[in-house]
């Protein structure tokens, strides 16, 4: 496959490539953090505002559906500025829309607000892999590891950080949790901006193929990659959504947050992992096998275990969707041109994020229409299963690298 050899040959010194890897990880932590920060958030919330649980759900939904819906429009502001003015542009909006958010009532502001957040977090996605071509010459998987391991910790902290010190700092004021959590994105947009100045390369506006949606969606890899994806991210915002329910079938619903605790501690492990283990396994064909395999074997788990058995598979559904989601987001600028890897990545990230929204949703729906909470994670086991034996299809993108 084809690599970007102009780009790879380019020498730079430790302390760029540290700061290189420091930047790209405090703008990975925006990737995830302003959503999570609403689920420790939702009590206060709902006390003040009256919210109904839909409303309520919509507010940690509606950026995922919209990493879907947005991604190819993110690419095309990607062609037309440049991954890293668009990176900017994406931690200023993120920014705004943060704080828009504590504007409400009216409610609508605040959905509003939520949808332009999914915007900016949708069109940052695609910008990292051409960013990660371009400032991390031969340290490119390491470059890709490290934003992910942003964008987990991201998630980690604003789960796990925001009720327990953040609040009380706050006088126990949402609004202010929120402000507190975004404003760092403008400054992190500032240091930027400033990146050529601390002796990394300039990034311009990238020549990219011309690629309709219609384009984009012809080509095979781009599928398989979305559902390997999607399977990884539905079996994780899916196991989040019904933890509780997983719990009851089991008989230790008492035990929620510990279970909540060590599944989304599993991701923070498993992306430190992926830092050290970068080089040897983003771009090999056997990993991303293997994670879709474990992924499916852990939610089959997960579905039909208790007790010690159960606890297992939480930990490896945790561990195995955090690895895979770095291996498949870091296989895009491993097998491809700077120009390419936004719009693969624009099409691999609507695919996957359309199907971590829907089936999950799907398994609400089942549960709902008949009654069988056992069948909560079906549609999770499903499309884990297809993607487990998609997989077996990336020898084609992954030869050229192992």
């Amino acid at each position: 496959m084809y690599w970007p050899t102009s780009v790879s040959t380019i020498s730079i010194s430790l302390r760029q490539k540290i700061v290189t890897l420091v930047l790209l990880w405090l703008a990975g932590l925006y990737l995830r953090l302003p959503v999570l920060i609403m689920p420790p958030l939702s009590p206060a919330i709902v006390s003040e505002l009256g919210l109904n649980q839909t409303v309520l759900g919509l507010l940690t939904t509606i950026p995922v559906l919209m990493l879907s819906l947005a991604a190819l429009p993110g690419s095309a502001v990607i062609a037309r500025i440049g991954p890293l003015k668009t990176l900017v542009l994406a931690m200023v909006i993120i920014t705004f829309a943060s704080m828009l958010r504590t504007v409400a009532p009216p409610v609508s502001m605040m959905l509003a607000a939520t949808v332009l957040l999914g915007f900016a977090i949708s069109i940052m996605q695609p910008a990292f892999p051409a960013l990660v071509i371009r400032w991390c010459p031969g340290f490119i998987a390491l470059g890709s590891a490290i934003y992910m391991n942003g964008m987990l910790m991201g998630e980690f902290i604003g789960g796990g950080l925001t009720l327990s010190i953040v609040m009380p700092l706050l006088d126990d004021n949402w609004r202010s949790a929120v402000i507190a959590w975004s404003a760092p994105a403008l400054l992190v947009a500032r240091i930027l901006l400033l990146s050529t100045r601390l002796g990394l390369p300039a990034v311009g506006a990238i020549d990219m193929p011309a690629t309709s949606g219609v384009s984009v969606f012809g080509q095979a890899r781009v599928w398989r990659f979305g559902v390997v994806l999607g399977a990884a991210s539905a079996g994780f915002f899916g196991a989040n959504a019904y933890m509780q329910t997983l719990l009851e079938n089991a008989a230790a619903a008492t035990e929620l947050s510990w279970y909540l605790f060590v599944f989304n501690g599993t991701q923070v492990i498993g992306s430190l992992v992926m830092i050290f283990l970068a080089q040897h396994l983003i771009g090999k064909r056997f990993p991303i096998i293997a994670m879709a395999w474990c992924i499916f074997l852990s939610l089959a788990g997960a579905a039909t275990t208790t007790g010690s058995l159960l606890i297992a598979s939480i930990v490896l559904l945790g561990f195995s969707t955090c690895v895979q989601l770095i291996l498949v987001v870091g296989l895009v600028p491993q097998v491809s041109s700077a120009e390419e890897a936004p719009s693969l990545a624009a099409g691999m990230f609507a695919v996957g994020y359309f199907l971590a929204f829907v089936i999950p949703l799907l398994s609400g729906l089942i549960v709902d229409a008949t009654g069988a909470t056992a069948w909560i994670l079906a549609p999770l086991i499903l499309l884990a299963m297809i993607a487990g034996l998609m997989s077996h299809q990336h020898s084609s993108e992954t030869s050229a690298v192992s």
